[in-house]
């Protein structure tokens, strides 16, 4: 509250400043509006000072130095070149101010790649606001778990997305073939969602890397200058990142982490979906998609049955999970199961209209006879 009130009163006070010395030449009401506009603008600078970081400030500063000196050496060349007359006056004032907006721009936009650590001291302390930058590959764009990851407040930082990846997810969203097609436009619907949520911010970089043809050695490049992480489900580029020193969120590992743990000895009820690979092995899936390998259930395809868990493997592909069917116990259980009476055999018979109808057998069941046929 007290910042707001030192802002309103500098901006009354230039506007009163105006309105008694009038250094535009114009009606005192008229400077002092000028006036409060002019400090209105210099207090919007000032509060867009205070929210940039230490390295965007130092970039912006060098930045507009060497402006300054590039536009003094311009104006040089002008007064030199052209005879003194208003177009000199405005050409060295245009190269000013050019050279120095293009400056202040430029460094602070790259004044994020300063290492102010390195100096120590009262510098020291950068590093702890250090932003996180996550890189967006094209492949996990697609996929969409990033959306769903996001909206849970898991991932801090900026989610960045290059333009070159964009590019890529609008080739293949205007593909001819139908199956990429709607990937890709999944993948434009999935940017759309991450734009929406209020944590992290997403940011759009033009970085490019023209030496580079391939789109993943791009990422890598871009990771190692923003000094970020390359969140992906690519298998190929988690690798060769990693030998390259970036680092990688890959959602598939995070998806297998998160599977629910198994352990050998434990009944599990899956539905046996198809004939495995080895002799007399059936295959089920569990709702995450983890593979059930199942020794003597092939002729149980089609029906769900209580397995024991044998053995766990994980791979980097996922969790695999081995269990054996035992059809003896199974057998005990349906014999159990079964105190019912069998059902009442019927026998068509033709009643007096000529018309088929059915007649039950006696039975010796004490049972009534809708019981027994149920």
């Amino acid at each position: 509250m007290d910042v707001v009130l030192i802002r309103l009163l500098f901006v009354i006070v230039v506007g009163i400043i105006c309105f008694l010395i009038r250094p535009f030449g114009l009606p005192s009401n008229f400077d002092a509006a000028v006036g409060l506009v002019i400090g209105g603008a210099i207090v919007l600078f000032e509060w867009r000072l205070r929210i940039m970081s230490l390295k965007r400030l130092i970039g912006a500063a060098i930045g507009s130095v060497l402006g300054i000196i590039g536009a003094y050496l311009f104006a040089l060349v002008i007064r030199n070149s052209i005879p003194p007359s208003a177009t000199q006056s405005f050409l060295q004032i245009m190269v000013m101010l050019i050279m120095a907006y293009v400056g202040l721009a430029v460094g602070a936009n790259k004044g994020d790649l300063l290492n102010l650590a390195a100096l120590g001291g009262i510098f020291g302390g950068e590093k702890q606001g250090k932003r996180s930058y996550k890189i967006l590959d094209t492949s996990v764009i697609i996929d969409g778990r990033i959306a769903d990851i996001a909206e849970t407040g898991f991932l801090d930082g900026i989610m960045v997305i290059p333009q070159f990846v964009l590019r890529e997810l609008q080739l293949v969203a205007d593909s001819a073939d139908s199956l990429k097609r709607n990937r890709g436009r999944r993948g434009l619907d999935v940017l759309q969602r991450l734009q929406k949520t209020a944590s992290p911010q997403i940011q759009i970089v033009e970085d490019d890397f023209p030496a580079v043809r391939e789109v993943d050695l791009k990422l890598i490049e871009l990771a190692k200058v923003y000094e970020g992480k390359i969140i992906t489900n690519d298998f190929n580029l988690n690798k060769v990142a990693q030998l390259q020193g970036v680092a990688v969120l890959n959602i598939n590992e995070l998806a297998n982490s998160l599977k629910p743990i198994v352990l050998p000895g434990e009944i599990m009820r899956v539905f046996i979906l198809k004939e495995g690979k080895e002799y007399n092995q059936g295959v089920a899936y569990l709702d995450d998609g983890t593979m059930v390998v199942v020794d003597n259930a092939r002729k149980m395809i089609g029906k769900t049955i209580d397995v024991s868990v044998t053995s766990v493997l994980q791979t980097t592909a996922g969790k695999m999970i081995f269990g054996k069917w035992d059809e003896r116990s199974a057998g005990r259980h349906e014999s159990k199961g079964s105190s019912s009476p069998p059902p009442v055999a019927v026998t068509p018979a033709v009643a007096s209209g000529g018309l088929p109808t059915e007649i039950p057998k006696k039975s010796s069941s004490p049972l009534p006879i809708d019981r027994a046929a149920d």
